[in-house]
């Protein structure tokens, strides 16, 4: 859910003592999950160090899944300031993989050359498959980026249209069926079935949303995970069944139902509210919070209210 509706393209600004309550907040372990989520959302959208140094900070939080969450918004910012920490992430191996997977992620967002030594070793050394898995794709990203860019010194890489900076960029083909069979191909390399879920996800309707459920099959726990992602961003009724059936299952990689989990907070029927308000007392904490927060979040949503923190002001 909160992967939909996360970017703004607007600028935002706050007071210094706006700002500095919602750093103290972030890193305050005393808190609920949820409200330190609500300060996290509030930092995304603002620039300059201490912002970015609390995000920083959060990447080692105890909480594997607001750790992983500031990696990202790191990325999503493409703050080119936080490569060495980011760096010193992935090559923490105390770090729960879906944490290293996520400063992976955000450095093959940030896209600069400067990070193909550190992703390389990463793909060589990292003991976890979705965090090397990671690194192929993310140098992968940087080769597409330094290429376009040979090529048409003008040109950038397509921007998504649900402001999100995507780990690959959507395949150019426009058949679905051809897409499909992609996304689908255990055979085919991992960046390649990435173009194609997002040219997918694109292009929407129903067909292309039964190919991107289907591949809820796939071998890759990382693959898997993006899916759910996805399906959260198309907020799907139909991939409910699938969702909940991957959320239920205690074997299935937590990186995956922490996906299944914002993604039925994004459907949010019934079934959904009530299956989340199950499993926020899950034994995998990853689970658990994503629950928590996506809860939290429909509670703010229906009360016509925004989840990130009041005192942030959009700018005219």
């Amino acid at each position: 859910m909160w992967k939909k509706k996360r970017w703004h393209s607007s600028s935002f600004t706050v007071s210094p003592e706006t700002e500095k309550f919602l750093c103290d907040r972030l890193l305050d372990q005393e808190q609920p999950i949820s409200e330190r989520f609500r300060a996290l959302f509030s930092l995304r959208n603002l620039r300059g160090p201490a912002p970015r140094n609390a995000l920083i900070a959060a990447t080692r939080d105890s909480s594997n899944l607001l750790a992983h969450e500031a990696a990202f918004a790191l990325g999503q910012l493409q703050d080119i300031d936080a490569i060495p920490a980011l760096k010193a992430v992935l090559n923490d191996l105390s770090l729960h993989p879906i944490v290293r997977h996520e400063a992976a992620e955000a450095l093959g967002a940030i896209s600069l050359e400067i990070n193909i030594p550190s992703l390389k070793n990463s793909l060589i050394s990292d003991p976890a498959q979705e965090v090397r898995e990671t690194c192929e794709l993310a140098l992968t990203r940087i080769e597409e980026l330094r290429s376009v860019q040979s090529n048409d010194e003008s040109s950038t890489m397509s921007s998504s249209p649900f402001l999100s900076v995507d780990p690959a960029t959507p395949a150019s083909c426009s058949s679905t069926v051809l897409l499909r069979e992609v996304l689908l191909n255990e055979e085919k390399g991992m960046y390649e079935r990435y173009a194609a879920l997002f040219a997918l996800r694109n292009q929407g309707g129903d067909t292309a949303a039964e190919a991107i459920i289907d591949s809820l099959r796939a071998k890759s726990a990382l693959l898997r995970h993006e899916v759910a992602y996805v399906l959260g961003q198309l907020q799907n009724k139909s991939a409910s069944a699938t969702l909940s059936r991957i959320l239920k299952d205690v074997n299935e990689h937590p990186m995956v139902r922490n996906e299944a989990a914002e993604a039925l907070g994004s459907i949010a029927d019934c079934h959904c509210v009530a299956l989340l308000e199950e499993f926020a007392k899950d034994s995998e904490p990853i689970v658990a919070q994503s629950c928590e927060v996506a809860l939290s979040m429909l509670e703010f949503e229906r009360s016509g209210k925004s989840f990130e923190t009041p005192q942030v002001q959009e700018t005219s």
